[in-house]
């Protein structure tokens, strides 16, 4: 089966390289990866301590964020080396100020994480969320080098819970972690059905991270301009299905506004919304102060904004319910804005939670879009109900960070 991993891992590098002619996000893929030895080797400080954070893409560095930074708070003797898998995480991060030094994760070959291994000699290894890479893992348990997962989330349809050939051979890599903290029973039953028993449930570090986030707001007196008495419909994170849903109800409704903020925010994506709106509608990078409250949809044609516009909003709308699965939704939540999203949900604990509590809702069609915002819009009751549910959902759900960091640390009362 190692043969069998190790061939899976060389021909997908084939098809990145062949792809990086093609696709941009492959060529990020190859390009960032290129003399990874040699830039890692230029930044290493030899007498350093070093704690090693990976993540997958960008939302697992939102979940993995809190931690780093605490771990940085409370410990500023370690410095923090940060590696992503996706370009989608390290081109938006790669300047992140919370880590000493950020850089792709060279692939998983046994040379590559024996070098990588050595040159940082990380005191722990943290994983966020999930990926498992062999010979990663191997080495770090070689070394003696603690590893970690912190806000796993485990599935029965994962490989490791099969009775598989190659079900029963990748499993054994789980019981090379230091300790797992998952973010609920279900995970730590399925774990401990394979006679795992290392883990804790200490629930997921996104509700601190969106906390932190809420506390430490940005304002922006423009949007507040420009929404003046209205209520508010802020749409985040959509792709083109959510786009064509919204823009029929805003096409047929007055006296709202709407903040549409696209997960893709190119020149033509961006040109494509406009010409889909029978409003009238501008881009948040030409609007000017005078006169901007005439408008009723603003277009958010930059990164980095939207968790802070959240606050602003009547209604959230999140992105990607009809495609591979819901954007984060606990930024608008914090808020304590009621939520809508397509129905591509059920991976999303936090989402199925929410519509339990009346939090949040999920529509699969344009006349349920309609119909929610309508009732939302309308009913104060509906809307107070939603509104504090989703607030006190977060502020119930914090303390992941805390926790985690008094396990691995072995601190107690330090971040009262």
């Amino acid at each position: 089966m190692r043969i069998l991993y190790k061939i899976g891992i060389f021909l997908y590098s084939l098809t990145v390289r062949f792809g990086s002619f093609f696709n941009k996000k492959a060529g990020q893929f190859v390009k960032g990866r290129k003399n990874w030895e040699a830039n890692l080797q230029n930044q290493i400080e030899k007498n350093a301590n070093y704690v090693w954070f990976h993540c997958a893409s960008l939302g697992e560095f939102e979940q993995g964020r809190p931690v780093i930074e605490e771990v940085k708070k409370q410990f500023p003797h370690y410095k923090i080396v940060l590696t992503f898998f996706s370009p989608s995480g390290y081109e938006i991060r790669k300047n992140y100020e919370g880590a000493d030094i950020i850089l792709y994760l060279p692939l998983d070959t046994k040379a590559n994480a024996q070098t990588f291994i050595n040159i940082v000699k990380p005191e722990k290894a943290f994983f966020i969320k999930y990926e498992f890479w062999y010979f990663y893992i191997n080495e770090l348990k070689r070394q003696n080098i603690p590893l970690y997962i912190i806000s796993a989330i485990f599935r029965e349809n994962q490989q490791f819970f099969k009775n598989t050939i190659w079900g029963k051979w990748y499993k054994q890599t789980l019981f090379k972690f230091e300790h797992f903290f998952v973010q609920n029973e279900t995970s730590a039953k399925l774990l401990k059905s394979i006679g795992i028993k290392n883990i804790s449930v200490a629930g997921d570090t996104r509700f601190d991270r969106v906390a932190t986030i809420a506390k430490a707001v940005k304002k922006y007196p423009i949007v507040e301009k420009f929404k003046k008495n209205k209520q508010l419909i802020i749409a985040g994170s959509t792709w083109k299905p959510d786009e064509e849903l919204l823009v029929e109800f805003i096409n047929q409704n007055e006296g709202v506004k709407f903040i549409i903020a696209p997960h893709e925010v190119s020149d033509a994506n961006i040109n494509r919304i406009h010409q889909l709106l029978k409003k009238p509608a501008i881009s948040f990078s030409k609007i000017e102060e005078k006169g901007i409250d005439s408008y009723q949809v603003l277009i958010i044609d930059s990164i980095g904004l939207l968790s802070s516009l959240y606050q602003y909003g009547s209604i959230a709308y999140i992105g990607g319910g009809f495609g591979v699965g819901i954007h984060n939704i606990l930024e608008a939540a914090t808020f304590g804005t009621p939520i809508v999203f397509g129905p591509n949900f059920k991976k999303f604990k936090e989402a199925k939670d929410l519509i339990l509590d009346g939090g949040a809702f999920s529509i699969t069609n344009n006349n349920e879009l309609e119909n929610t915002f309508n009732r939302l819009l309308s009913d104060k009751k509906l809307f107070n109900n939603s509104s504090e549910s989703s607030k006190n959902y977060v502020d119930k759900n914090v303390g992941s960070t805390k926790f985690i960091i008094n396990k691995v640390f072995n601190i107690y009362n330090l971040l009262d």
